[in-house]
């Protein structure tokens, strides 16, 4: 295939998807970029060119991510490559946020995830080919006091991609989870992240953790313009990775997990095997 390539980015308007869109602009690419309001998005971009589509596009609605892909087939007359990337963060116990915002974050973080791929493989299987990378976390592998339903809705779109993989190579189609660690973005803004709206003062390791990280804002290691070069070049590969960390803190604590893993199986082997008949 040629590296000329019709990419689908979703929550485009700021950090990693940003810089991912305007390194394929500048490339020559073709980019249907989506954001909540398309104007965040174009001012984002500050591009003027015919291979932009920037599209408002809600995640959470079938019909509305429907018609983002549609638009998009139809202006460039194929899709090459789906970046699932929008997200944001929640933080608190579960017994502090409350059933509606855990479902938003959800809805955003997975079922917006499962809405583009659900409507991008109809066309990708018509060609035969293809490339879908999902965005999760490293907190999806190794997750953080004060973090549960994030790492569950990122540790979900781990689990999603891995068996995606298996279903659709028989079609050509390729498939990666990205699992970034902290970049210099806007993140952990208002903006982008959500803390529990009523804390419980019971819970000090959790607010620990969120004032941690609440002053990482603007010190994080990662370089987001690098990990969007990474991401394109695990695109042009011949045999792309299923999985990719980014940032050395991410490689840490992925490798720190591996064994704590190792460790807690090998620990009640014994048991695990006596359930047997």
């Amino acid at each position: 295939m040629s590296n000329n390539r019709v990419w689908f980015v979703t929550g485009a308007s700021k950090g990693l998807g940003l810089s991912l869109v305007k390194q394929l602009l500048a490339a020559g690419q073709q980019v249907a970029a989506t954001s909540r309001r398309v104007e965040d998005l174009i001012n984002a971009v500050g591009t003027d060119t015919e291979n932009f589509l920037p599209l408002e596009t809600d995640l959470v609605s079938e019909a509305s991510v429907e018609a983002a892909i549609a638009k998009t087939v139809a202006t460039f007359s194929r899709l090459d490559v789906v970046v699932n990337n929008a997200g944001y963060g929640i933080g608190g116990s579960i017994e502090e946020l409350t059933d509606r915002e855990t479902r938003d974050a959800f809805d955003v973080n997975v079922f917006g995830t499962l809405n583009v791929i659900r409507k991008a493989m109809p066309q990708l299987r018509a060609q035969q080919s293809g490339h879908i990378i999902n965005i999760s976390s490293i907190a999806g592998i190794a997750p953080a006091t004060g973090w549960s339903i994030y790492g569950a809705a990122k540790h979900a779109v781990i689990g999603l991609t891995e068996v995606l993989a298996e279903d659709v190579k028989e079609f050509g189609i390729k498939v990666t989870v990205v699992a970034p660690g902290a970049f210099r973005t806007s993140f952990l803004t208002e903006e982008s992240l959500t803390l529990a709206k009523h804390p419980n003062p019971a819970y000090t390791a959790i607010r620990s953790s969120h004032e941690k990280y609440k002053a990482m804002d603007g010190m994080q290691a990662g370089d987001p313009d690098k990990a969007a070069a990474a991401m394109i070049a695990i695109v042009n590969e011949q045999k792309p990775p299923v999985y990719l960390l980014l940032g050395s803190d991410a490689y840490e604590r992925g490798m720190a997990k591996l064994e704590l893993l190792k460790d807690a199986f090998k620990e009640k082997e014994a048991l695990t095997r006596s359930t047997g008949f």
